[in-house]
């Protein structure tokens, strides 16, 4: 995994879904994707003795989401890195994945292309606003939701913006 290299010595932990360990390839609703979320928190902070309170969430796409959904619902964290973010699924930018926006209360990361069909960069400038702690953005030029060949670049993004966080 490219971040979990580019960022030692510290910690990053990969969590699967519980539809992904089961082997099914459709995910399950939202509460219970950010229940697994919580409770992966919970075991990463038990296994690594560390509080949970002190940990940097963050996922590609759904994992993402997922992890912003649960800091809004009061899942304690330091920071949130988003790469990725859904803002809306393709196509259809009037089921915008924006409501919960306003009660993220933690600094944020958002790494994207510029040529994302989840989200254009003005869809993106319009609704980061409600976003309550500051707000880094990370545009990638003329790369797409997959972000094909530009785990480098997204990695200096992540390193980056942590070094600014825990300065």
């Amino acid at each position: 995994m490219a971040l979990e290299d580019r960022l030692a010595p510290l910690p990053v932990e990969r969590m699967d879904f519980p539809y992904r360990k089961v082997g099914r390839h459709f995910p399950d609703r939202a509460p219970v994707l950010v229940q697994a979320v919580r409770d992966g928190v919970v075991a990463m902070a038990a296994t690594r003795g560390v509080d949970p309170d002190r940990l940097v969430l963050g996922g590609r796409s759904m994992g993402g989401r997922m992890c912003s959904m649960a800091v809004a619902g009061g899942l304690p964290a330091v920071g949130l890195v988003l790469v990725g973010y859904p803002l809306h699924p393709p196509k259809k930018p009037e089921n915008l994945r924006v409501d919960h926006f306003g009660s993220i209360d933690v600094p944020c990361l958002f790494v994207s292309g510029d040529r994302d069909e989840f989200g254009s960069p003005a869809e993106f400038d319009e609704h980061l606003g409600a976003i309550n702690a500051p707000v880094t953005v990370v545009r990638l030029p003329g790369k797409r939701h997959d972000l094909k060949g530009a785990d480098g670049a997204v990695c200096d993004a992540v390193a980056s913006w942590l070094g600014g966080l825990t300065a």
